[in-house]
């Protein structure tokens, strides 16, 4: 026992030595979750008896769960016949299935596709049954509906909308056809597993008696679906010990929901809560700013981080004019860390958005400066911008035959593949550019030889193309000109993560504009060469710094960290965004660092395709490292009639009423004159 909880803090030995009744673990960034979690399974294994056979514990990763095996293990000298079982959520619903899908009604035996082999069924059902959707978001409704436990016929009665309908359609057909194939997808691990414990009680109760201490990690992510099993699951003995922290809750947007550990307490009944609250990693100046931050949430359980390693340097706050010269000067501060002795590994750049990474690669290869981009895809590689830049090669050259295939039926025009493969035949035969070869053939010449379909398609895109050609010296008329032809915009916002890949969009067109105005006589030729210097990306050695998203570094820590873009609706971003959430997002930010911590802000950036002033963030004022402001954003406070508030857009206004929304307030603000409903979260309090 002495061996097992030696190095461990008085919160983390409380925690392992809870054996019976529900238990939350509430471990902030850099607290020792998971020594915690796995001396305690070691624990219940050597020092208390319980049977391995008995254990299980469940991860969100196949590597987390390795990981944790092993460092368990390793504290228990001996075993017996069985191991304790640790998996994802997903490989554990496929064990359950494999001995229980007859209760089904389906054969055992059955076949796990993965998601490219749901694309291509949903593709081919799309194309037989003719059903206008776009392909991502489709994959990614269906996914939502099986995580919500809704049927096509549930769904059906919902709503008569044609685009619902088209997707519960997608959906029934689906399902017909991965049941009559005895095929199971990524996200029937986790249904059908649950429907077969839901509808079979002996079962059920025989598989809660079987694990009868389940511990969960990074509990905060689970989903509805996740949680409702966890119930089933330990609704024989209700020994249940989950690890996770609600400020760092941060994928709500893929369905986790942070419900589910804010009522824990209330939904095992006679729970246990410990904080461990020490943090290991950070210094005391990077802990005062996130708790400080942090804090301003009002959906949250509450815990303050202790640094163990205590004082350090200050968190810096960087302001720059624009992201061009905060690029050089994070350069240059990474160069001189780097010629210094520290290793470009232990240095992150990270960033709310992915078009913001653009600059950072950009002028990182300008400055000659390694890195590498983690977790995601480099600007110039993701599937708009190739797009983006396939077209305007096939603007500066209309006789760019490769370029011209990739975009000539996106967005979609009704030419096809074999529409296709036909013109490039008869572009071969007759030793012309398949531009040219629009061109030069009449209507009936095209109908002939390719079909009348993809006649009048193929002339409007030769069209739009030599109005674009004719129109390239323009930079403005140009990409004005080729949005209103073309609606690429338009195309890409209806498709999975839309939002994002229009940020892009917008980052390449702010580019393209600055770059044609920087001299006379620039062409689209010159910015195209320009960008090509910037889309070989090397594998580089030992010193490279690692640029992320700020999704993409969570578990992860560097010595130093520097966080870009704090301005309002980059970080946070505020459409279509859960203030809290983001709120959480600069909290995971700031604690991946360990010593040194930089914020920086821009007073100008590319938007929305044209450079547009910049307003700093929120977050920077919050975390109290903007002094002098007038504007306090409140914490826990209410809000009442006559109160003072501050919108970003709409400015000061007056409370003319107030209702309890939840844990926010519904407000009726009077904006000079204009009144709005507007959630507490959204406003400052003067």
């Amino acid at each position: 026992m002495i061996d097992l909880l030696e190095g461990l803090n008085s919160a983390q030995q409380e925690a392992v030595k809870h054996i019976n009744g529900p238990l939350l673990i509430l471990a902030g960034a850099g607290t020792g979750k998971t020594k915690t979690l796995t001396t305690r399974l070691a624990y219940l294994i050597k020092e208390v008896g319980i049977e391995p056979i008995n254990t299980l514990t469940l991860t969100f990763t196949n590597k987390s769960a390795r990981e944790m095996e092993r460092r368990a293990l390793s504290m228990v000298n001996h075993v017996g016949l069985y191991r304790p079982l640790l998996c994802t959520f997903h490989k554990f619903g496929l064990i359950l299935l494999k001995k229980y899908m007859r209760y089904l009604g389906r054969d055992s035996g059955f076949s796990i596709i993965d998601s490219e082999d749901k694309r291509k069924i949903l593709k081919k059902i799309i194309k037989n049954d003719k059903i206008d959707l776009d392909i991502s978001v489709a994959t990614t409704e269906i996914s939502k509906y099986k995580n919500s436990l809704l049927t096509p016929d549930e769904l059906f009665r919902k709503s008569d909308l044609a685009l619902f309908d088209n997707i519960v359609e997608l959906y029934k057909r689906y399902q017909e056809h991965i049941i009559e194939n005895n095929l199971v997808d990524f996200d029937d691990l986790l249904m059908l597993p649950y429907l077969i414990l839901r509808d079979n009680i002996g079962l059920r109760r025989a598989i809660s008696n079987r694990y009868r201490y389940i511990m969960v990690d990074e509990y905060q992510d689970t989903n509805e679906l996740q949680f409702k099993m966890l119930k089933l699951l330990t609704s024989e003995h209700n020994n249940l010990c989950v690890v996770g922290d609600d400020d760092q809750s941060i994928y709500g947007w893929r369905g986790a929901n942070v419900e589910n550990i804010l009522n824990f307490t209330k939904e095992f009944k006679g729970s246990r809560l410990i904080k461990l609250e020490t943090n290991y990693r950070s210094t005391s100046q990077i802990l005062q700013v996130s708790n400080e931050l942090i804090e301003h949430n009002r959906k949250r359980i509450g815990k303050r981080l202790i640094s163990y390693r205590g004082d350090g340097e200050s968190v810096k706050v960087l302001h720059s004019m624009n992201e061009t010269i905060e690029t050089k000067r994070l350069a240059k501060e990474i160069k001189g860390l780097i010629e210094s002795g520290v290793s470009g590994g232990e240095i992150a750049v990270l960033y709310r958005i992915n078009a913001l990474s653009r600059s950072l690669e950009d002028g990182f290869m300008r400055e000659g400066l390694n890195f590498k981009l983690a977790g995601g895809v480099a600007f110039y590689e993701r599937s708009e911008i190739k797009d983006l830049i396939a077209y305007f090669r096939v603007i500066s050259n209309p006789d760019d035959d490769f370029s011209l295939e990739r975009i000539i039926n996106r967005p979609r025009r009704g030419i096809g593949d074999i529409s296709l493969n036909r013109l490039r035949s008869l572009a071969i035969d007759r030793g012309e550019s398949l531009f040219r070869c629009i061109a030069s053939l009449s209507d009936d010449e095209l109908i002939e030889s390719i079909g009348k379909r993809a006649v009048k398609p193929l002339k409007r895109f030769h069209e739009d193309i030599e109005l674009l050609h004719s129109s390239r010296d323009r930079a403005d008329i140009l990409v004005e000109l080729f949005e209103k032809r073309v609606n690429f915009s338009a195309f890409y916002k209806k498709s999975q993560n839309g939002e994002e890949k229009v940020l892009n969009i917008d980052e390449f067109y702010g580019y393209f504009l600055e770059f044609m105005d920087g001299s006379r006589g620039t062409t689209v030729e010159d910015f195209l060469n320009e960008i090509s210097l910037h889309t070989d990306y090397d594998t580089y050695g030992g010193e490279t710094v690692t640029i992320m998203t700020i999704h993409a570094s969570k578990g992860l820590e560097f010595e130093h960290v520097y966080v870009i873009g704090l301005e309002e609706d980059f970080f946070p971003l505020l459409r279509n965004s859960d203030i809290e959430e983001e709120r959480r997002l600069g909290y995971v930010a700031m604690t991946r660092a360990k010593s040194n911590l930089t914020l920086s802000y821009v007073d100008s950036r590319f938007y929305r395709g044209q450079r547009v002033r910049m307003n700093r963030s929120r977050f920077l004022g919050e975390a109290g490292l903007i002094k002098g402001d007038k504007l306090k954003l409140t914490k826990n406070r209410s809000f009442k009639k006559g109160d003072l508030v501050k919108h970003e857009k709409f400015g000061i206004g007056r409370v003319q009423s107030s209702i309890k929304y939840g844990k926010n307030y519904k407000l009726n603000i009077n904006f000079g004159g204009v009144r709005k409903e507007i959630l507490s979260s959204f406003v400052q309090a003067i």
